[in-house]
């Protein structure tokens, strides 16, 4: 058995999990919705009337949030922007899979993505703001 596998007889598991996955984002609403939109089961979080009145001592609202969340399954991803402009490769990306991959990838390119390349299984992407992630061939058998 995998030490991670849990039934209900175990004791909770004491390694360490995903909480929040933080992206910098020149525009996170947009990259927000982006990724909301792609995976299953996340949403944009909504906002109420405190955190928009938070945001409006900051001059800001929601469509200018500095810091968008989009919660999940056991996570959120939360979109930070930045004034770093995004100058090469970075040092992580999300590999994806869905029912079907062209089916997947259609989608994304939907929401904004873009092919940079089709391989044996696999299609590499960039999100809207050049950020790589891959798109798998469900698993067989």
């Amino acid at each position: 058995m995998r030490p991670d596998a849990r039934d209900e007889n175990t004791q909770p598991s004491l390694m360490a999990r995903i909480r929040e996955i933080v992206i910098e984002a020149e525009d996170p609403r947009r990259l927000a919705r982006f990724w909301g939109g792609l995976l299953d089961g996340f949403d944009e979080r909504p906002y109420d009337d405190e955190e928009v009145e938070r945001l409006a001592e900051i001059g800001r609202t929601p469509e200018t949030d500095p810091a968008v969340a989009v919660d999940g399954p056991g996570m959120t991803i939360f979109f930070n922007e930045t004034t770093r402009p995004k100058t090469e490769r970075g040092r992580i990306h999300l590999d994806l899979i869905g029912d079907g991959l062209e089916e997947e990838v259609e989608r994304a390119v939907d929401l904004g993505a873009r092919v940079k390349a089709a391989k044996d299984g696999f299609t590499m992407l960039w999100d809207p703001e050049g950020n790589e992630f891959c798109i798998q061939e469900p698993a067989r058998g």
